[in-house]
């Protein structure tokens, strides 16, 4: 049923109109995203699938190593990966899609397929026919984070009613103790935050580099942004926000300056950013996970709590061939 071919350069243009035409498609699906790593990084394996001679779906891949075994991955050079699929999804199209996976896999002798699932409500219309075809083709999860949704209303103010009283005090207190929050593209400042955050509690290395994240906000100005709170013109905390899709921004990177704790900059910061995306038409925002490992940090899953958010599945499956 289904025609499946290695994606090439030639093949981008056609790629990344589809992306946005999907009922689940992001901008980590985007071949102008993924494009950002430098050749040679990945071994790409990215395929185009067909069906009745029209596209019917992407898959961002690469072929990767895993314990001397090769195996079929999402694309390690973005958070989530998978199929690109229709909003108008049909159950029988889901199960012949991934056995001509499988058997794909098989006839180019990789060890397994590993895949890492958007969040079901990055989804235009909600469907579970992916997950089900998956599993009746015997994938299983290697790792199932939760990552911390909140819904946005129609104004900042029923938003507000959703905080805890702490977080309505804390800003408050931002705003009293003069803190102030804007827009920005002084990305060197919050890196710097943001390095040293990372060092000493985590003792690692932002994803990006500061090139590397220079140049996805050059690739993608509107979608790409980062607000920074202020006191006195210097930046004590930000985020840096993806706009994943028409209906989901994503806080890609939280940092502050430790120094600045009882200003309470964060909680305001996230307000201005609520009240902003609110504005721009977004209906969820995902603050990102708070496990590691599948290990839970209570203290910041409160922390996004607080603001009204709750918990979903940010998925990894893996199927071993041989």
């Amino acid at each position: 049923m289904f025609d499946l071919k290695r994606y090439s350069n030639n093949n981008q243009s056609q790629w990344d109109e589809f992306v946005p035409l999907g009922n689940n498609g992001t901008l980590f699906h985007l071949r102008e995203f993924i494009n950002y790593h430098p050749d040679g990084r990945f071994k790409d394996h990215s395929l185009l699938i067909e069906k009745k001679g029209k596209l019917f779906s992407v898959f961002p891949a690469a072929a990767k190593d895993i314990n001397g075994k090769k195996y079929l991955v999402s694309h390690p050079g973005t958070s989530i990966g998978s199929f690109v699929l229709p909003e108008h999804l049909a159950i029988v199209d889901a199960m012949s899609l991934v056995e001509t996976l499988v058997m794909y896999a098989k006839e180019n002798e990789f060890n397994g397929i590993r895949i890492t699932l958007p969040p079901t409500l990055y989804q235009k219309r909600l469907s579970n026919y992916m997950d089900f075809a998956l599993f009746k083709h015997g994938f299983t999860y290697t790792k199932r984070d939760i990552t911390s949704i909140l819904f946005l209303e129609n104004s900042i103010e029923e938003n507000l009613k959703k905080f805890r009283s702490s977080h309505r005090r804390a800003i408050r207190s931002a705003q009293g103790k003069g803190v102030v929050v804007n827009q920005s593209d002084d990305f060197e400042s919050f890196y710097k935050i943001l390095e040293k955050n990372l060092s000493i509690r985590h003792g690692v290395s932002p994803t990006h580099t500061l090139s590397e994240l220079i140049e996805i906000k050059r690739r993608f100005p509107e979608k790409i942004n980062l607000f920074g709170a202020f006191i006195q013109n210097e930046m004590v905390a930000g985020v840096v926000n993806f706009a994943v899709n028409n209906h989901v921004i994503l806080a890609f990177y939280i940092s502050h300056d430790e120094s600045f704790q009882e200003y309470r900059s964060v909680n305001l910061l996230f307000y201005s950013i609520f009240d902003w995306a609110i504005k721009q038409n977004f209906k969820i925002y995902d603050f990102g996970t708070f496990t590691v490992n599948e290990e839970p940090n209570y203290g910041l899953g409160r922390f996004k709590e607080n603001f009204g958010a709750s918990g979903i599945f940010r998925d990894t499956v893996e199927l071993n061939l041989r």
